[in-house]
C-alpha cells in the first residue's frame, strides 16, 4: 500500500536526515500563520509555501470556508473553535485564506438539486456560500464564472473572519495580518488580494 510505504520511507529517509529538527518540535508549537484552505488533494499548503512543520496551523474544508460568527452553531463550531485557538492561544501573526482554481466545492453550487440531495451534509455546508451564485449569475462563460466565484469566495471568507471580535481587534491594532490568496493549480501561481484596489495581484 503506497501510503504505508510512504510512512516507512519518511521515517528512514526524511526523518533521519532532520532528526534534530523534529526532536526540537517536541516541546510545543509556535506557528506564525493560520492557514484556511480547501480540502482539495491537489493543494498542499506546506508545499506551495515552502514551510516546515511547526510553521503553519492548518484547517481545511470544502471550499475554504470560515463560517461567520453569527452562524457559529452545530458542526460549524469546529472551524470557529480552531480559529479561536489559533488567534487567542497560539497568537499567530497571519491568517491566510487560500482558494484555488477548479474548486469542486464551488462547482457543486451549480449542481442540479437532485444531485445535491445525495450529499446532504455537503449541501448543508454549501448553504454558507450559496448566495455567491447571485453575484455571477450573468456570466455566461463557464470558465470565467468559475474563476470569478472562486475569487469572490476568498474575499467573502476574509469578511467572515472580521465578524469575530477577537480577529477584528487584532487586525485593527496591527497584531494580525489577513491575507487572501488564489492559487492556480496548473501554473503554480498565487495571487494575493489587495484590500485597497480590491484586486488579486500575482505574488512575485
Amino acid at each position: 500500500m503506497p501510503i504505508i510505504e510512504g510512512i516507512v520511507k519518511f521515517r528512514q529517509e526524511d526523518f533521519e536526515k532532520e532528526k534534530e529538527f523534529f526532536q526540537g518540535l517536541k516541546e510545543g508549537q509556535k506557528p506564525h500563520t493560520f492557514y484556511v484552505g480547501c480540502s482539495d488533494s491537489r493543494v498542499v499548503p506546506n508545499l506551495i509555501t515552502k514551510t516546515l512543520p511547526g510553521e503553519l496551523f492548518v484547517v481545511r474544508n470544502i471550499a475554504n470556508v470560515v463560517p461567520p460568527a453569527d452562524k457559529n452553531e452545530g458542526t460549524l463550531k469546529c472551524t470557529a473553535s480552531i480559529l479561536e485557538y489559533a488567534v487567542k492561544y497560539l497568537e499567530v501573526k497571519n491568517i491566510v485564506v487560500c482558494g484555488h482554481s477548479n474548486c469542486g466545492g464551488l462547482k457543486a453550487l451549480f449542481y442540479p438539486q437532485e444531485k445535491l440531495e445525495k450529499l446532504p451534509l455537503v449541501k448543508n455546508w454549501l448553504r454558507l456560500i450559496e448566495d455567491l451564485k447571485e453575484k455571477v449569475k450573468d456570466i455566461e462563460d463557464e470558465k470565467l464564472r468559475e474563476w470569478e466565484i472562486e475569487q469572490l469566495n476568498v474575499v467573502r471568507q476574509l469578511q467572515n473572519l472580521l465578524t469575530y471580535d477577537f480577529v477584528k481587534e487584532r487586525v485593527e491594532d496591527g497584531r494580525l495580518n489577513l491575507l487572501g490568496w488564489y492559487y492556480i493549480i496548473e501554473s503554480g501561481e498565487v495571487f494575493n488580494y489587495n484590500f485597497e484596489t480590491k484586486e488579486f495581484e500575482l505574488i512575485n
